[in-house]
């Protein structure tokens, strides 16, 4: 039996230069795959989340509008029936059917915020893009009420379709 390969009377041991290039080449490459994976999985996660900000508030714009379709809500007559601001529907408004004028409706437990809101700072309201009654789809504009949200936030979703349209 022939004994191992000895240089200078030890054992070499360790990598070769040629096997740590390999393995870092290895490593490099699949942290370039992951990477645009990991950013990928994290811009889904918001627009999900977007997408569920954007049903509650508009669930509750809706629900608002029910309720003073209902009679639940006192309106004037000139008034479109919306929320005048988003906070209304956190808030909560007084129910003219309860005697003793104490109870109120509410719309939502808290107004999200947006999530792809560049400064963490701002009021949850601010985040929000706001449209009129009165204006018109393609040109929203605030107004006296609140008749749908949009997002704020410059680019486009996955889809294509830029967030301010969704």
């Amino acid at each position: 039996m022939k004994a191992p390969a000895q240089t200078g009377g030890h054992r070499a041991r360790g990598f070769t230069l040629i096997e740590l290039v390999v393995t870092v080449a290895i490593v490099a490459l699949l942290a370039s795959i992951a990477l645009p994976l990991a950013e990928l999985t994290v811009q889904r996660g918001k627009e999900q989340e977007l997408r569920v900000a954007l049903r509650q508030i508009r669930d509750g714009i809706d629900a608002y509008k029910k309720a003073v379709d209902d009679g639940r809500i006192l309106k004037a007559a000139d008034e479109s029936g919306y929320p005048k601001t988003l906070a209304v529907l956190v808030e909560g408004v007084l129910d003219p059917k309860d005697p003793d004028k104490q109870k109120k409706i509410y719309f939502l437990r808290r107004l999200p915020r947006d999530p792809l809101a560049a400064d963490p700072q701002q009021d949850a309201a601010e985040t929000w893009g706001l449209r009129s009654y009165d204006s018109e789809a393609d040109a929203p504009e605030e107004g006296e009420d609140v008749f749908d949200v949009y997002s704020k936030a410059d680019g486009n979703g996955l889809n294509g379709i830029p967030y301010r349209q969704w």
